[in-house]
């Protein structure tokens, strides 16, 4: 059973999106919260698996709140709702440990397949948008991107064509089949990429690659 908690300002968003994921058989939503200091108290009396985080809110934001919420003992995994695919705020969101997005007004199917795929270690949700808010919004400077080149210097070939691949925000059996791979085999390279590069997600491995310029 998938642990799941609403996060937003707006009633009746709170509401769909709470009938919407009850209505999953392997979905229960133990929480919810009308802002993000609100989220982070709720994430801290329930164990929440996922997190879905409206970005604008009062008080404290989706982006802080994300930050906050990764930094529990037990974080929950994040997902960023907005109302916008090319909204500035998305990529803070990423950057602040954020394991995807969602536009509101996304098929309810696909929000329900979103959290699935969250739960299960996935992320980048919806690629082409991820990736045109990653190049709208992420501008790296040398200094950054130096950074970037060192941080994954330790990496084999291979798990740099896997971190490539990751970026494009291919999911392990996209990886698997494009790299002639086992899917566990991928896995095993996601994870050590991942404790290579000192990052708690995908994401954040995603815009590390990009930083270094491994991927376009």
């Amino acid at each position: 059973m998938i642990r799941a908690m609403v996060v937003d300002d707006d009633a009746l968003v709170r509401l769909g999106l709470t009938d919407l994921l009850d209505g999953d058989d392997a979905i229960e939503v133990v929480a919810q919260a009308v802002d993000g200091l609100h989220a982070v108290e709720q994430a801290s009396a329930h164990r929440v698996d996922v997190a879905l985080v409206d970005v604008r809110m009062p008080r404290m934001d989706g982006i802080a709140a994300t930050r906050r919420l990764r930094a529990l003992p037990n974080p929950p995994r994040v997902i960023t709702l907005t109302t916008f695919d090319l909204d500035e705020y998305v990529y803070d969101a990423l950057a602040a440990g954020a394991d995807g997005f969602l536009l509101k007004d996304t098929d309810p199917a696909e929000i329900l397949r979103a959290v699935h795929l969250v739960a299960g270690g996935s992320a980048m949700l919806h690629p082409a948008a991820a990736r045109r808010v990653i190049d709208r919004y992420h501008h790296a400077d040398r200094l950054r991107s130096t950074d970037a080149a060192r941080r994954i210097e330790p990496l084999t070939p291979r798990e740099k064509d896997v971190l490539a691949r990751l970026a494009e925000g291919d999911t392990n059996a996209d990886i698997a089949e494009r790299l002639a791979m086992r899917e566990s085999t991928v896995k095993s390279h996601v994870s050590r990429i991942l404790t290579t590069l000192d990052v708690t997600n995908r994401v954040q491995a995603a815009l590390l690659a990009r930083d270094a310029g491994l991927t376009g």
